[in-house]
């Protein structure tokens, strides 16, 4: 390890020189209060910035041991510390001190959720955080001034800031991890209590804009407040006593008139499965990690999947027990992803009508008069969504505002009127018994069976035509593998592209595990169990600090939309 003068005087040596220079400074410093790692130094202003750490010695940090006292607390410091770090960096540095990156000092910036990340590691000696730096240049020429100017007044600034307790507010940071604690705990608690979700009294669920994920202004929000049938007291570690509605296992539906917050409430749900930052507005609002939103999806790609529980005897024989194509439409699509989601192991479904196909979702009276049982091959899901609760145990919550032919087979219904729920569920019930519908039920006896696949290792092709490996997130649901790109626009539960990143580098790892043997759902637990023991380092082939967790229904549904993916 060499001394910071060292860099220093080889920043000084460099200047005016070549860009290519800037590759001797790649290697180890000891640097006043931390060691500086330069990983390794990019080939150009314009391609991805440099990859920096610095590493401060525990006891330097002065963090508490209560801050990392469970894996809760842990996985939440780190994430605060990333936070703070990427806000000194914005005020301590800045781009445009020459072409491209020049001047850039960032670190993978996090949104409204608290992730397992890559940018930050605690580890019991030291605290690490992994970051980029643009190395400046004015056209190919070094600019060294900006470079040591950046590496020996910004930086030190920026570490001392953002990874150091006793420059930190104490608050912010119990209030991130207590949150994060408090969140965890509730979860962990809701199968116990025969719930599926969970929305606390006062939370906050609106957003900003359809594009915004922050909290909608609160002087033009409505505060969530649960309705007495559905109200749950509970007793959280940090929080204390709180009260909000529980939804239950089973079958529920949200209903209401448009722009009342049906959606709003479902989205909610959805992201449930992720804790999120003080002043979100749905702290409190959990979901179980195993609820996976459903969607339309016209023209994805479908590989040897069973979808003949919904859909079977289509024209001309076409086989739907392997069923294969390269351009579903929005039954098929539908169809395949509720049978992939339950193949990786989905014990929840959360459905929307607006982003459903309808002829997957119903089949009236009228129309089953019209067109006969036998000349439509769809089975529609509300014909099949009780046989999945009773025959394996998968609640589904439906946003449903146009059509009651629901109510026949719904445990529970809420309305929402003006962002408020109320619990219908009685009201609902005698509508369907004094209204008769009059549909005849398409379902069968019995759901189907859920098969278990085997991917062929031979589907994944990570090079490009230049034979070097290409793994990169395009925006937040695109993954470039190789020379394909992976299209998961309908994964909405992705919510960082750091996780797409972290997926695409998931892909080649599991590869690994297809033997010809294992069974798709035994290939992707072996990459999670690989994930929890050791961290998201093992999955690409250098060390990054722009990854993020996942979950094991995104990683499958990001294989499944493959178009190169062979099923044995």
């Amino acid at each position: 390890m060499k001394p910071e003068q060292h860099l220093q005087e080889v920043l000084r040596q460099i200047n005016g020189k070549g860009y290519k220079a800037y590759k001797k400074i790649q290697g180890e410093y000891t640097c006043k209060g931390y060691r500086l790692i330069i990983d390794h130094v990019q080939g150009d202003p314009f391609s991805t910035p440099s990859r920096i750490r610095v590493q401060v010695e525990r006891n330097d940090s002065g963090f508490p041991p209560d801050t990392t006292g469970n894996p809760s607390r842990s996985i939440a410091l780190r994430d605060y510390l990333t936070r703070c770090f990427h806000q000194c960096c914005r005020q301590k540095s800045t781009s445009g001190r020459g072409i491209g990156n020049s001047g850039l000092i960032t670190i993978a910036r996090p949104l409204q959720e608290i992730l397992e990340r890559s940018s930050m590691i605690i580890g019991p000696a030291f605290i690490e955080a992994r970051f980029f730096m643009g190395l400046p240049a004015s056209g190919r020429t070094i600019l060294g001034d900006v470079a040591e100017e950046m590496f020996f007044r910004e930086l030190p600034d920026i570490v001392r800031s953002s990874l150091v307790f006793s420059n930190l507010d104490p608050h912010s940071v119990y209030a991130h991890i207590e949150t994060a604690e408090d969140s965890d705990f509730l979860r962990s608690r809701l199968m116990d209590m025969d719930l599926i979700s969970f929305i606390a009294d006062g939370s906050l669920l609106p957003r900003a804009s359809g594009i915004d994920p922050s909290p909608m202004d609160q002087r033009h929000a409505i505060v969530f407040r649960s309705p007495k049938k559905l109200r749950i007291e509970l007793d959280l570690p940090n929080k204390g006593k709180i009260t909000g509605m529980g939804i239950p296992r089973g079958i529920s539906l949200i209903v209401g008139g448009g722009y009342h917050g049906k959606s709003t409430l479902l989205k909610a749900i959805e992201l449930g499965i992720y804790n999120h930052v003080p002043g979100d507005g749905r702290e409190l609002a959990v979901t179980v990690k195993n609820a996976v939103k459903i969607r339309a999806y016209d023209g994805r790609s479908i590989a040897c999947t069973d979808i003949s529980p919904f859909i079977r005897n289509l024209p001309y024989g076409k086989d739907t027990v392997l069923f294969s194509t390269g351009n579903a439409s929005g039954s098929t699509s539908q169809a395949a992803s509720i049978m992939e989601a339950i193949e990786a192991g989905a014990a929840v479904l959360l459905l929307d009508e607006d982003t459903s196909a309808t002829n997957f979702m119903i089949r009236d009276f009228r129309m089953q008069q019209l067109v006969r049982k036998k000349h439509e091959p769809i089975t529609p899901f509300i014909d099949k969504v009780r046989q999945l609760y009773s025959e394996k145990g998968i609640s589904t919550i439906l946003v449903m505002g146009g059509s009651g032919d629901y109510f026949s087979v719904a445990d529970h219904v809420i309305r929402m009127t003006g962002y408020l729920p109320a619990d219908v569920t009685r009201k609902a019930q005698q509508i369907a018994r004094e209204i008769a519908d009059n549909r005849m039920e398409e379902g069968g006896q019995r759901f189907g069976v859920i098969r278990q696949r085997i991917p062929d290792a031979d589907s994944f092709h990570p090079l490009q035509e230049n034979g070097k490996m290409k793994i990169a997130p395009r925006g937040l649901r695109e993954i470039l593998f190789g020379t394909q790109t992976i299209n998961c626009r309908d994964l909405e539960q992705i919510v960082e592209e750091t996780q797409t990143r972290s997926i695409g580098y998931a892909i080649l790892y599991a590869v690994r595990y297809m033997d010809g043997k294992r069974s798709f759902r035994e290939v992707l637990e072996k990459v999670m169990k690989d994930l929890k023991e050791n961290g998201l380092d093992i999955l690409p082939p250098w060390i990054t600090g722009d990854l993020s967790a996942f979950r094991i229904f995104e990683l499958a549904s990001a294989i499944n939309r493959m178009r190169t993916l062979k099923i044995r």
